[in-house]
């Protein structure tokens, strides 16, 4: 019964069936006993998965739906919403990873059975992987993992706008030493000040308990962060508490205790209980299949991976290259933190080893969840993981970790400004409104042991911005600054802005005579989108690291990095970009590279001439036999493949940038469960965005690229198609435009519509010829550009810097 809950949409049906969304909207036309909608739109319906699975095989358009896929639709088609459905079957992943016989009793019968056994069971693996004595599953009471993103205000990570954080209905704190986050009952309000309680006693009528070891200041804020434990001023129990900013600031204005109810961290997770698992035993049950065939850490990440993909602009997210990078930076540690934690990439990048700890907060609750789940699946360390606003109610107050981690929220107004004036963590300064960052800078230093080392990635007007110099010269003077990277263009998102990252440490002393590291990886940029050059980024950031942190100082590396005395960079500005402060490139041989320069624009120029297609012959027009490519497809002439996933193995991936401007493969996809699909010379590759009229053979150097995105390949039989005949008429520019579809605001082309005259193989080699001659004078044509252009550049450069003379 719960199996036929589950809906999929038309694209759900598409992915099935291996057909586009047309043939679905095409089927819901022609075939009268096609499935009802049973939810969603108009625009965008929903159908029950299992009419809709038994209707394709009914017309023979489907053998079996494969097992990846019905899992993904059951999860995403959950009554609940995906991220409560991610967050059940990650628990259940949990189980089987490490109690996997008690896995096996527990489904040998009914779904009601199964969900019944495992409520109780899963707290035998949560308690001690996520939780402890004072932060545990189990002692947060039982609820329902997450609540949806429509109730929970989003998914983006940060600070959210004052008041109560989403998903608490009651407030409870564990301040006890080995507390990993604030511990909830179920309808509660109070303070569970013993480091020994297990559970806020919901009889309990009393009000919060204040858990200071010292009366509080006369006028505080209504949070103040202690290294010893949370503060609260007499907490009311959420259901109390204001909904609204007007609200909020109107309890703020009155005089009665109650009404300050300060936000407070809330534990990552909570047992599901039986029936909100009933609702998930037959997704449950098919993730269990998916990991007895990939394994249980894998189908979570493939579950996982497959959201993501699906809700691009809910999330944020630090990639893998970037969060490797990170934790190169910041060394092997046994204590590791990250107060904004995602879906915990960052965590997950650091270096296992025994007896490792874990910590985690975000504000978003199912973020936490996830994050929290995917982390205890990675490896044996144990995981301590929050929600709530990271600044306005840490979680993790008494911590001192070895490491600090965090990708923080940028350009943040509301993050606390105002409640937080005296919070003791502005050792360095107290930042402004409009300085986010060096808010997150504090708290990571707050956090670290005493040379303990954080690496966060930051914009980079936070180097160089005025409001916030007087932070950035205390940060210098004191030494906690140790370094900071320009990353390239595309590291991270927002793709267009070169980040930075920033690598401090907790000082234990004050160095004699303090340097800082500085380093401008832009030389390292992919062109286009293709995403900047990962392993050119790792090597030179990573030296350069290692060569200062054993000398104390870097000799110069003209255009990529340098140590700085402090003295030098407290001026008025205390600039940290290390654009202004890195010599340029190999300034003493300039000339001689533009000498160079031109010797190969000349060259180029000349064959280009020689490569001149001759003037064309009138001819009248032709009138060939058509076919398309879906109905050579339907005969087996040839192979469609679309692209996408990044498969196992970490392979350069050829993008449609890199097919429209004729490159080499440029950029990266994240690592998932699914089939790459791989290039092989003779392959046609055609970019199906944009509107152009392009297609690309895969030659020898190309080919054992990744597809990439919005690719389709073609792969020929060789018997019946010649590659250059097929690739060179699928670039008409009538062709195409037939082909396409408008009704968006991007022009789509529909590979399968595009036209093919049925020539015999002898004259599709006479044309194959005069298309493959085209292509190398195109290819000719750019590289003279990409040239000139170098060219053009370095003159100015040279004229402008003195290097080269005018005369």
């Amino acid at each position: 019964m719960q199996d036929n809950a589950t809906e999929v949409t038309a694209a759900g049906i598409a992915r099935l069936a291996g057909v586009g969304r047309a043939a679905v909207s095409n089927w819901r036309r022609r075939h009268a006993d096609f499935p009802k909608p049973v939810g969603g739109t108009e625009t965008s319906p929903s159908f029950a998965l299992a009419e809709v699975e038994a209707w394709l095989r009914k017309q023979g358009k489907l053998a079996e739906v494969p097992l990846r896929e019905r899992v993904w639709q059951q999860l995403a088609g959950h009554p609940e919403g995906p991220l409560t459905a991610l967050v059940h079957t990650g628990c259940v992943l949990l189980l089987i990873h490490e109690r996997p016989t008690v896995w096996l009793d527990a489904s040998a019968g009914s779904d009601a059975r199964l969900a019944a056994i495992l409520s109780g069971a899963l707290d035998q693996v949560l308690i001690p992987r996520l939780g402890g004595p004072a932060g545990s599953a189990g002692s947060a009471g039982r609820g329902a993992g997450v609540k949806p993103a429509s109730e929970a205000g989003g998914v983006n990570r940060g600070p959210r706008a004052g008041g109560v954080n989403p998903g608490a209905r009651a407030a409870g704190v564990n301040s006890g030493p080995g507390s990993s986050g604030v511990n909830v009952g179920v309808d509660a309000a109070g303070v569970n000040a013993g480091a020994e309680a297990a559970r806020v006693n919901p009889a309990l009528p009393a009000p919060a308990v204040n858990t200071s070891q010292t009366p509080p200041p006369v006028s505080p804020p209504p949070t103040i962060h202690t290294a010893e434990a949370v503060h609260t001023t007499q907490v009311a129990p959420v259901a109390q508490a204001p909904s609204t900013p007007q609200a909020t600031s109107a309890a703020r204005a009155t005089s009665t205790p109650q009404a300050t109810a300060a936000p407070q961290a809330i534990s990552a997770l909570r047992t599901p209980t039986g029936p909100q698992l009933l609702l998930s035993a037959p997704l449950l049950r098919g993730a269990a299949e998916l990991a007895a065939e990939t394994g249980a850490r894998q189908a979570f990440e493939f579950l996982l991976g497959r959201h993501l993909d699906a809700n691009p602009r809910q999330y944020t997210l630090t990639p893998a290259e970037l969060a490797g990078l990170m934790a190169d930076l910041a060394g092997p540690a046994r204590t590791v933190l990250d107060p904004a934690c995602g879906t915990g990439a960052l965590l997950r990048a650091v270096a296992t080893r025994p007896d490792q700890e874990l910590y985690a907060q975000d504000s978003a609750p199912e973020l936490a969840a996830i994050s929290a789940l995917r982390l205890a699946l990675h490896s044996r360390a144990t995981v301590r993981a929050a929600a709530g606003d990271t600044l306005r109610a840490d979680a993790h107050p008494g911590l001192r970790a070895d490491v600090v981690l965090c990708h923080p929220p940028f350009n943040e107004r509301n993050w606390g400004h105002d409640e937080l004036a005296y919070d003791p963590r502005w050792e360095y300064g107290f930042p402004a409104r409009t300085e986010s960052e060096l808010a997150w800078v504090q708290h990571a230093l707050a956090r670290l042991t005493d040379g303990g080392t954080a690496v966060l990635l930051m914009p980079p007007a936070a180097a160089s911005r005025r409001s916030g110099r007087r932070i950035r010269a205390d940060l210098l003077r004191r030494g906690a600054l140790r370094a900071v990277v320009a990353l390239p263009v595309g590291a991270a998102p927002p793709y267009n802005i070169p980040l930075h990252l920033w690598v401090l440490r907790r000082p234990d002393r004050t160095p004699a005579t303090p340097e800082v590291l500085l380093v401008d990886t832009g030389r390292f940029a992919g062109e286009g989108r293709g995403g900047p050059d990962w392993e050119a980024v790792r090597e030179a950031v990573t030296d350069a690291w290692g060569a200062f942190t054993r000398a104390g100082r870097l000799a110069e590396r003209p255009g990529l990095a340098r140590s700085v005395p402090v003295i030098d960079l407290l001026d008025d500005d205390v600039d940290l970009a290390p654009a202004r402060h890195l010599p340029p490139v190999a300034v003493a041989d300039g000339a001689e590279q533009l000498t160079r320069v031109r010797e190969r624009l000349g060259a180029t120029l000349r064959l280009t001439a020689d490569l001149t297609p001759p003037p064309a012959d009138p001819s009248p027009a032709a009138r060939w036999p058509l076919t398309t490519i879906g109905e050579l497809a339907r005969g087996g002439a040839l192979v469609m493949r679309t692209g996408g996933n990044g498969g196992h193995a970490r392979v350069p991936v050829l993008t449609d940038h890199d097919v429209l401007a004729g490159t080499a493969p440029s950029g990266t996809l994240p690592e998932s469960e699914e089939e790459a699909v791989l290039t092989e010379p003779g392959d046609v590759v055609v970019p199906v965005l944009g509107g152009g009229s392009v297609a690309r053979v895969i030659d020898e150097a190309t080919g054992g690229a990744v597809l990439g995105r919005n690719l389709v390949l073609l792969r020929p039989d060789r018997t019946a198609l010649e590659p250059w005949f097929l690739a060179g008429f699928l670039r008409g520019t009538a062709n195409n435009r037939q082909a396409s579809s408008y009704a968006s605001t991007a022009t789509r082309l529909d590979v399968r519509r595009l036209h093919l005259p049925r020539l015999p193989l002898e004259e599709q080699r006479r044309y194959g010829e005069r298309f493959r001659a085209l292509d190398e004078f195109e290819r000719a044509l750019r590289q003279a550009s990409r040239l000139g252009e170098q060219l053009v550049r370095g003159m100015y450069d040279g004229l402008t810097d003195g290097t080269v003379a005018p005369d």
